[in-house]
This record gives C-alpha cells, structure tokens and sequence, in this order.
C-alpha cells in the first residue's frame, strides 16, 4: 500500500494532469472531509465531487484548470502537508495562490483535507 505521502503527492499530480472530479473525488473516503477554512466544510465523497465541479468549469467566468504546484511536502504518519502554488487557469488570464494544505490518510485514501489561503487574494485575483 502506498505511503501517505504518495497518496498526496499523486492527489496533487492528478490535479496537475487536469483529472475530472470523478477521480479527484475516488481519492476520499466515503465520509471524507473537504475545508478550505475561509469556507464552511464540505463532509463525504459525493460532496466533494460536486464541490470540485462546482468551481471547475469552463468558460467564463469559471476556472479552466487548476494546477498543485508542491513547493514543500512532509508526512508525519497519516498527516501531510504541503505548501503549494495553485495556479487557476481562466479562459483570459491566469493567477497563482499561495496555499498551506494538511492532508489525514487511512488505508490509502484521504479522510480529511484542509487548505489555508487568504480568500481576499482568491476573489481580487479572480476578478
């Protein structure tokens, strides 16, 4: 069985590759947690998809692709975490994010998954 940091570190692969939520998603337990802690906590794997996809979207004004830049990643047992560029990629413009992400993994799937940013730069950026 993989370690944890390889499950993250091929979650943040995958999002590079521009998977489809489906496939994020099957990265979840089925009772997974999502926070992205401006925002309230999405819980499960079927919520978790529809939130990829909700904010994945082409055509204005949505983001076309999403890119997980790992600058730093390291693994305390089943915690990981990263510090990471995002680059969100809109049909004019592209912008890149400074994120802070933590990672829980069991048995080879991620059970939790929280990721800081200043939501202030995400909307101004997002214009």
């Amino acid at each position: 069985m993989e370690s944890p940091i390889e499950v993250v570190r091929r979650f943040c692969a995958a999002w590079s590759d521009n998977t489809g939520a489906a496939e994020l998603a099957a990265f979840f337990t089925d009772d997974a947690i999502y926070h992205n802690i401006p925002l309230a906590p999405i819980t499960g794997r079927e919520a978790i998809a529809n939130t990829i996809t909700s904010f994945i979207r082409p055509g204005p004004p949505g983001i076309e692709h999403i890119e997980f830049r790992v600058i730093n990643i390291a693994a305390n047992g089943p915690v990981v975490m990263t510090e990471r560029v995002d680059v969100f990629r809109l049909t004019d413009k592209s912008f890149e994010l400074p994120v802070m992400g933590t990672f829980e993994v069991t048995d080879g799937k991620i059970n939790a998954w929280r990721d800081y940013f200043d939501m202030n730069q995400f909307t101004s950026r997002m214009g």
